[in-house]
């Protein structure tokens, strides 16, 4: 029995060395920047700088010679992160089919977003993406979108900002213009006004709050070390999976009732412009699917553009250069109205004309895109345009953060804020706005899966920023720090963004 056992255990040293050799020569001779190790792959430093994960993983693509990185988890989590334009497009629309959102990441966000538009791949994600092409394309819907936008701005934004500057108020702006956002996107979506800007209904409120603790706490999934943590925990109804239960029962529980009422009411009329009476009159879906529907919707159209914003108003607080340019340019739009008030809503023309404003928005977001990274999963083997191979079921991320930061993408001033960069020169030298690729700038992603919203948020926040910059001086308590960020569904920032509000003299 001794002479057995000893057997036993040389033959296991001898089976445990054989593989820690194999994977040792494996992992070592991968061409990746990320740190490896055998067994444990490149997680030690993912969990030593997953609370900085942005500027880590930035820093590590921008050392790389194609912008590109392997990534190597225990288990089967492998992947490549990416950002090279190159690559992007590969992955977004040229082989657009190979490269769905994945079963991995609709599991993770499955119990906030179900079979939303954002959460779905194949005819889910084809059926609804045809109907909201279609209504983001109407006038209607615009028009609508257009007039919630200037209501929420004249009856509450502008009051609330002017009792803030009477009475030399703090205001965290971010929370602002997020509460400004959720009554927005709900009016959008549901045509049901939380007026949480305006200090509305509790209902309206606890809404909101677990809307934002659901997509925080969803999002938190994809950082951890081990995924089967996290689904222990959801198990057992403990820490933050008890948490984001109880939250996304709250938002299942408040849009089920608005879907509930607006089916039990008569149907849909051609008055109708919200997103959920247009879905319930387009196809004959369960209130389980236009709840996701709709929740979809409301995140995108919550979270992104407060966020854009928020970053846009801090940058402007130190550059009063740029300041003057958008205000300059905001005098001369009002000076071509031949009659009306001065101090009227601008319009969605008017609106279009604010090249530079949207010039100043476009670069903001370069440096700090409202979504910073985006997954995908390889369904085949492929080689990526920059010669990276990736396997079958590996993720692939594109690094939207990361690529404004890139010098071979947009040069040696690439960590600038300039939004000058966003015009070329005509032969007679005046500036002509310079259209960008979509794979260079994925802030809107590119491909089939483009943000229909696009041309809706621009309006939004531009209509925003004039009406407020026209009025107001907005000043970052701390302008000269740059404020730590919380990597969720967006990037939000860490506490908040203070402000000093003044009236314009």
């Amino acid at each position: 029995m001794d002479l057995f056992s000893m057997e036993s255990l040389l033959l296991f040293l001898s089976f445990f060395i054989f593989i820690f050799i194999y994977l040792h020569h494996q992992f070592y001779t991968t061409k990746t920047p990320f740190k490896t190790y055998p067994l444990l792959g490149s997680l030690p430093h993912f969990i030593l700088n997953r609370h900085r994960f942005l500027d880590w993983s930035t820093d590590i693509l921008r050392h790389s010679p194609t912008q590109t990185a392997i990534f190597f988890r225990p288990g089967t989590v492998h992947g490549v992160i990416t950002a090279n334009p190159d690559n992007v497009e590969h992955m977004l629309k040229t082989n657009f089919h190979n490269y769905p959102k994945g079963n991995r990441f609709l599991f993770l966000l499955h119990d906030f977003l179900g079979h939303g538009i954002f959460n779905s791949d194949g005819y889910l994600w084809k059926l609804q993406r045809k109907t909201a092409s279609y209504e983001f394309n109407t006038k209607s819907l615009r028009n609508f979108a257009i007039q919630n936008v200037t209501v929420e701005i004249q009856t509450r934004l502008i009051p609330l900002l002017q009792r803030a500057s009477e009475t030399e108020t703090v205001l965290d702006l971010q929370d602002v213009l997020e509460r400004f956002a959720f009554d927005n996107v709900c009016k959008l979506a549901f045509n049901v006004d939380p007026a949480c800007l305006g200090g509305g209904s509790t209902a309206g409120n606890g809404f909101m709050r677990a809307f934002e603790d659901a997509a925080t706490l969803s999002s938190g999934r994809f950082m951890s070390a081990y995924h089967w943590l996290w689904r222990i925990r959801r198990f057992l109804n403990v820490g933050d999976e008890k948490r984001l239960k109880e939250s996304i029962s709250t938002v299942h529980a408040f849009a089920d009732e608005i879907i509930r009422s607006r089916m039990e009411a008569k149907g849909p009329t051609n008055t109708d412009v919200d997103l959920l009476s247009r879905f319930m009159a387009a196809e004959d879906n369960s209130p389980g699917f236009l709840r996701n529907i709709v929740i979809s919707m409301i995140l995108a159209g919550r979270d992104t553009t407060s966020s854009a914003l928020s970053w846009f108003f801090w940058i402007l607080s130190s550059r009063p250069d740029v300041k003057e340019k958008i205000i300059k340019e905001i005098k001369s739009v009002r000076e071509k109205r031949v009659c009306g008030e001065s101090s009227a809503p601008f319009g969605y023309e008017e609106l279009k004309e604010m090249n530079y404003l949207l010039a100043a928005i476009s670069e903001a977001m370069r440096l700090y895109p409202p979504v910073p990274v985006d997954f995908k999963e390889c369904l085949k083997d492929d080689v990526l345009p920059d010669g990276t191979v990736i396997k079958r079921k590996w993720f692939i991320m594109y690094h939207t953060y990361a690529m404004g930061r890139m010098e071979n993408i947009w040069g040696k001033d690439c960590n600038e804020y300039k939004p000058e960069r966003w015009f070329d020169f005509d032969e007679d030298g005046n500036q002509v706005w310079r259209s960008e690729s979509p794979f260079r700038y994925p802030v809107f992603h590119g491909g089939p899966r483009m943000c229909l919203g696009k041309d809706m948020a621009y309006i939004q926040m531009k209509s925003i920023v004039a009406s407020v910059l026209e009025r107001f001086e907005i000043d970052a308590v701390d302008k000269d720090t740059c404020p730590e960020h919380i990597l969720a569904l967006t990037l939000r920032m860490k506490g908040g963004l203070p402000v000093r509000v003044r009236v314009r003299l």
